[in-house]
Order: structure tokens, then sequence, then C-alpha cells
């Protein structure tokens, strides 16, 4: 039987739907210059974004209705089906490449992005697993290194692709989860440590990711090869001043900003709608991801709160990161910013994702904008 609405969360549902939404009309504003003269059709990203939009609304509204345990039977299933698709995308023929990096599987209409669904389906293997651990959390053997084996083969795969900001994301939302459900801090402080050198060889031995540190660290050194995106960011964020230069009458989307649909719409925002107008979309991120928190707090159960958690954190961190590198304090990454960004993958599992929450939130009457329950 369905439930009332007003029986979920309907902060999140409102934050999910108006991010969304947002995103359809700044997918449009980036990209209808670049699209007319590349496809003939000033459209033709918008009516993409909008399809995966309304899809994305659909599958979160099912999933809502949806006991979120239904995914405890799945957690490992998917879990390895995920792995046979990123190995798929790096066999020849099977996975699409653009830019020097394979990270689709190629379907009718559609690129399939595995890495997105590798997000996804960690956190609910790990929300699975710690349920069942909860007793062998702190041990090294039967608990730490368990989780570990499995998160460096996805790490290996992704770096394959290679996908180092999914991998990076993925082994932080891990680290996280494993230090919320109780492991011993020795143990997280150790892998981290262990890890450093070999992220550093991974960089400084890559010519391309060589580059973005040093365009990080000065990005005038080579305005126009390897520092010309953040610089062009930077244009557009200054331009826009306190109110923005108004919505479409952005300039750097014009053929200057790269990826302007994608990875760095947050700069097209700032440029249109002003300091303002990220300030509205960083206060909705805030808000979407203290309300996942509060679930998490809530829940019913260890799983429910492992697998809020792991979706807040999520949520958390690809936002973070994605603004903080179109604002140039972090160095560039191929993350795009959730709901927002243009790509069905990541429209479709981010909503999704709500959809478990939100059925999670399901009669915990969480009052609207603090963290106590209502009576």
């Amino acid at each position: 039987m369905f439930k009332k609405l007003e029986e979920y969360d309907l902060v999140i549902m409102l934050m999910a739907i108006a991010l969304t939404c947002f995103g359809v009309v700044m997918v449009y504003s980036a990209s209808s210059v670049m699209a007319a003269k590349r496809f003939n059709d000033g459209f033709f990203f918008l009516k993409r974004q909008g399809i995966f939009a309304l899809l994305g609304f659909a599958l979160m509204l099912g999933t809502m209705r949806v006991n979120y345990q239904f995914w405890r039977k799945l957690a490992t299933p998917i879990l390895l089906g995920c792995i046979v698709l990123l190995v798929m995308v790096i066999i020849p023929g099977i996975g699409g490449s653009a830019g020097g990096a394979s990270r689709w599987i190629r379907l009718p209409g559609f690129n399939l992005q595995p890495s997105e669904i590798a997000k996804i389906a960690l956190i609910m293997y790990m929300a699975y697993s710690l349920d069942r651990k909860q007793d062998k959390i702190k041990q090294l053997g039967a608990g730490f290194v368990s989780y570990m084996l499995i998160l460096l083969v996805m790490l290996g795969l992704l770096l394959k692709q290679p996908d180092m900001g999914s991998a990076l994301t993925l082994a932080a939302v891990a680290i996280i989860m494993l230090f919320s459900a109780g492991t011993r801090l020795i143990y997280i402080i150790s892998i981290v440590l262990m890890s450093m050198p070999f992220i550093y060889f991974l960089v400084m031995n890559v010519a391309y990711r060589k580059r973005r540190i040093l365009a990080f660290l000065d990005p005038w050194q080579d305005p126009q090869n390897s520092g010309f995106q953040i610089i062009q960011s930077w244009l557009a964020l200054g331009t826009g001043g306190v109110f923005g230069q108004g919505l479409g009458e952005g300039k750097q989307k014009l053929f200057y900003l790269p990826e302007a649909h994608t990875d760095f719409i947050l700069a097209v925002v700032g440029e249109e709608l002003g300091f303002l107008g990220v300030i509205v979309i960083v206060g909705m991120f805030l808000l979407l991801v203290q309300r996942a928190m509060r679930i998490a707090i809530a829940a019913p159960d260890p799983f429910g709160r492992f697998l809020a958690l792991g979706i807040a954190v999520l949520f958390g961190i690809e936002a973070t990161v994605n603004m903080g590198v179109v604002t140039g304090l972090l160095p560039t990454k191929g993350l795009a910013l959730p709901f927002i960004s243009y790509g069905g993958s990541s429209l479709l599992i981010s909503l999704f994702a709500v959809g478990i929450l939100l059925n999670i939130s399901l009669g915990l009457k969480l009052s609207p904008l603090t963290l106590k329950e209502e009576p």
C-alpha cells in the first residue's frame, strides 16, 4: 500500500527536485551555443538531461516505496555485477573512450558509466556487511583487511580507466564508513599513511596529473594550457560578482571554459547568477547532507544507519570536491556536481540514492530544519 507523501522526509525530496530542475536549466544555459555548433541543435543537451531528470524522478519515486531492507539481499550481487561492469569498461570494443579515458559502456542512446554505480554498490555492500560484522569490526583480518581487499579491487579497476577522482571518492567513503562503525583508528591512520607514497607515484609519474598539480599551485605559469581551465573558471566567477550577469548572459561558456556544462557548471552559475546564486546552491547541498546525516542518526537499525551515512558522505564529498576544483581550492579532478552537472549515469544514481534515503526516513517524523524529532 502506498504511503502518504508527508510520511517521508520532504526536505530531502524538495532539495533533490530543486537541485535537479535547476541543473536542467543550467545545463541548457551552459551548453546551448556549443550544442548548436557541434550537433546543429542548441537543445541537444537540454533534451537529454531533461529525459534523464524525468527518468530519475520516476526512479526516485519508485525506490522510495521499496523497503530499504530489500537492498540488503541484493548488496552482494549488485557489488559483483558492478565489478563485472568495471572490467567490461576496460575491454577494447566494449568500453567507450573519450579524452584518453575509458569510462563508459556504450548502449543504444546512452553511455553507462559504471563508476557511478560503483559508489552506491560499495555503500550498499558495506552497510550490509558492517551490520553483520559489528562484533568483528575491531579485528584486523576479519574486519578491516577484508574491506580493504574489496576496496583495492574496485580502486584498481577505476585507476585502470583511469578515473582517479572516483577512486579517491570511493576510498574516502569507505574509510569514513569504517571509522563510523568503530574500526580502530590506528588501522585507518596506517592505511592512509601507507597509501601516500602510492598516490604520490600515481600523480607525479603520470604527465597529465603532474601538470594538474603544477597548474593548481601556479596556473599562471602555463595560462594557455594546463592552467587555462581554472583561469577561465576564475574569470567566470569574478565577472559574476554578487548578483551575476543574468541567466543565459554568461560569456565564458562561449568556447572559453572547457567542460562548462559538466564538471565546471558551477562557474557558469557564478557568472550568471553571481555569488548569491552560488551561496544558494551551497546552502541547498548543506541542507541535503544535514538531513541525510539526520536520517542516518535516527534510522531504526544499523543497516539503515550505515546506508544513509554512506549516501550522505558521498553527496558531501562529491559536492565539496567539485566546488573546491571550480574555485581553485583543489586540483582539477573529473567529478561532477551531483544533480546539476550534465550526465545521465550520475543523475540517475543520485536520484536513486535519494529514493533510498526517503524510504529510510519513512515514519521518522524529523522536524523540518533541526536535528530533533517531532513529538
